[in-house]
């Protein structure tokens, strides 16, 4: 997780307007382990099979999902990109779980530093019904209000596109591009949607039955470790306070299903979590040390196990 303040930098237009496609980021990361520097390499489009402006998206979209970390001119890995992507040993490398792409929107939305649109989305951006117009209009003040380098107006408008395409899936296939078509994978969340047509979006809380254990708890761990405290109001885990993500936000849960979430992960990692009343605040109490990878290896262990059990039945 990337906190935003005022002083932090920010990244806006970096995707060349290409949205996360299924495989570049196995791709991409296989590519980067076997040559570091192969995003600035000629071969890079023969080495990924893609065109030049591609490479240079996919080597985005690596570092908005945590996956490699940009150090001034050098990408290193992080411990999450290896847990998760490492071709050989990794938990999930080709995306085949739906839990790891709810966690890879977490990795993104929480990113304040190299997502910028996609934090100030999910974590401050609070209309549930809204135009592509209301979008871009809002995000221009927010980016007037506290971010001191100018962003030319269509970047902004290009990253307001981008993410709705990157959300909603594809409806008319005849009227898009067969490059455009393909669906991000991040559009089978349904965190937004087109209504009626493409003038109205809609982005609500709801219970999100379908959101996995996993990533949610991941989530709240890791705002337990960036604030560094050992309780936290469940309002906290709701709503973003501007400079932290809050997993409700981010993933569009109602009270409801927050809390439905927060007694799910509780039941599932016993002695870890305890919810409680102080002074009629409803707070959620950290109880042992724990860290955001560890719940990761306890699910993706848990997933294979089932999956043997099954295939022997």
């Amino acid at each position: 997780m990337k906190p935003f303040d005022k002083s932090c930098a920010v990244s806006f237009g970096r995707h060349e307007t290409f949205t996360l496609r299924f495989g570049w980021l196995t791709k991409g990361f296989k590519a980067w382990c076997e040559d570091p520097s192969i995003f600035e390499k000629d071969d890079a489009t023969v080495v990924l099979g893609v065109g030049k402006n591609m490479v240079h998206a996919i080597r985005y979209w690596l570092i908005a999902c945590q996956i490699l970390k940009a150090n001034k001119h050098t990408l290193t890995s992080t411990l999450l990109g290896e847990r998760l992507f490492d071709i050989k040993n990794g938990l999930d490398p080709y995306l085949e779980d739906d839990a790891t792409i709810w966690l890879l929107h977490w990795l993104i939305a929480s990113n304040a530093e190299n997502a910028t649109a996609f934090f100030w989305f999910f974590n401050l951006f609070h209309k549930p019904e809204f135009t592509q117009k209301e979008l871009f209009e809002t995000l221009q003040v927010f980016v007037h209000e506290n971010i001191s380098s100018r962003v030319a107006s269509n970047t902004l408008k290009s990253d307001i596109t981008l993410m709705l395409r990157t959300f909603e899936p594809t409806i008319d296939f005849k009227k898009t591009p067969i490059e455009e078509g393909l669906d991000s994978p991040l559009a089978i969340l349904g965190l937004i949607n087109e209504i009626g047509n493409s003038k109205y979006h809609e982005s609500k809380l709801e219970n999100r039955w379908n959101l996995p254990v996993v990533p949610f708890s991941y989530a709240v761990l890791e705002v337990f470790k960036f604030s560094r405290l050992s309780s936290l109001p469940i309002e906290k885990l709701m709503i973003s306070d501007g400079f932290y993500a809050a997993p409700g936000a981010v993933y569009r849960l109602n009270e409801e299903g927050l809390i439905n979430k927060l007694e799910e992960m509780i039941a599932w990692l016993p002695g870890v979590f305890e919810l409680r009343e102080t002074a009629g605040i409803h707070q959620l109490y950290k109880l042992k040390q724990i860290e955001p990878l560890d719940v990761l290896d306890k699910y993706y262990e848990e997933s294979n196990e089932s999956r043997l059990v099954e295939i022997r039945a």
